[in-house]
């Protein structure tokens, strides 16, 4: 059923690695496609029957799962889906083009859609960066912006101005799964170095700064997260992890210290697709700045 308050029939859309959990999507018109993800046994659906956790059991085991783009049917039909439920429009969200063929192959459906107006946008994000921009897309719809304002200005700028970082336990499976690309020059060689890892102009992850411990990991995102904050310019927060829910716990307290203004804090789970490239002991934190 379409919110009363959404006039404007407008559906949100996105894929797996938003990481948004069921209960940052209930009661919320986003829909999601899922990765496939190719494991000695079969292939998989990301958050419908594989996840996180599943994917670390293997990885451990010393199996290394592949990902897979979602198949053309399950984009077809979550767009059949959105159309059926009252839907006029539809933004899509998708991971970044530099990790991925998914916003192309969205684009490339949705073109041939006739019976929805549909903008489809390059992230160059992914997990948590994505994902809170799809929820404050969320708030703008709510809150009134309408649909060419949300096309030509709020996407774009959302996009720009949504900074995640975060720390890996180990470069193992980024350079086993060949996404290590720019992280790889500026990485350290010992256990204890610890590479802060963003995503570049182009969409590709990147190194951004190196930290000796777990410890330092906290203290340089937010760090970085800082560097972001501009006087009189509202703001939001995420944070994430990938099998490390204490670590995050003991981060988000830090976090709301730090950032009391935040309008939103959002919090999420590395999906299983990412955790296959990034494995488990996975910390992040984003600030996403709201210009008017």
């Amino acid at each position: 059923m379409i919110n009363l308050s959404n006039v404007q029939k407008i559906a949100l859309l996105t894929d797996s690695t938003a990481d948004l959990s069921p209960a940052l999507r209930a009661d919320k018109p986003i829909y999601t496609v899922p990765l496939k993800i190719v494991c000695d046994d079969g292939e998989y659906s990301d958050g419908v029957d594989i996840f996180a956790k599943d994917v670390y059991d293997r990885l451990h085991r010393g199996e290394l799962p592949r990902t897979s783009l979602p198949d053309g049917g399950s984009i077809s039909d979550t767009l059949d889906r959105i159309k059926a439920d009252g839907y006029e429009k539809v933004l899509a969200v998708m991971l970044s083009s530099g990790l991925s063929g998914t916003y192309n192959m969205v684009r490339l459906q949705a073109e041939t859609r006739k019976d929805l107006d549909i903008a489809v946008f390059d992230s160059k994000s992914g997990s948590l960066g994505m994902g809170i921009m799809v929820l404050q897309l969320w708030e703008d719809i709510l809150a009134g912006v309408d649909w060419d304002t949300l096309v030509s200005h709020r996407v774009p700028k959302l996009i720009e101005n949504t900074f995640p970082f975060f720390s890996v336990d180990t470069l193992e499976y980024l350079s086993k799964g060949g996404r290590i690309g720019k992280v790889a020059a500026f990485a350290g060689t010992l256990l204890s170095i610890k590479p802060v890892i963003s995503f570049a102009s182009d969409g590709q992850l990147q190194s951004v700064a190196k930290v000796r411990g777990r410890r330092q990991v906290q203290d340089k995102i937010l760090e970085l997260m800082e560097q972001h904050i501009r006087p009189g310019v509202r703001y939001n927060l995420g944070i994430a992890n990938g099998g490390a829910p204490e670590e995050m716990a003991e981060f988000a307290v830090r976090m709301k210290e730090r950032f009391p203004d935040a309008v939103h804090m959002w919090e999420g789970e590395i999906d299983a697709t990412l955790s296959v490239y990034i494995g488990d002991g996975v910390l992040g934190g984003g600030i996403q700045l709201l210009e008017d």
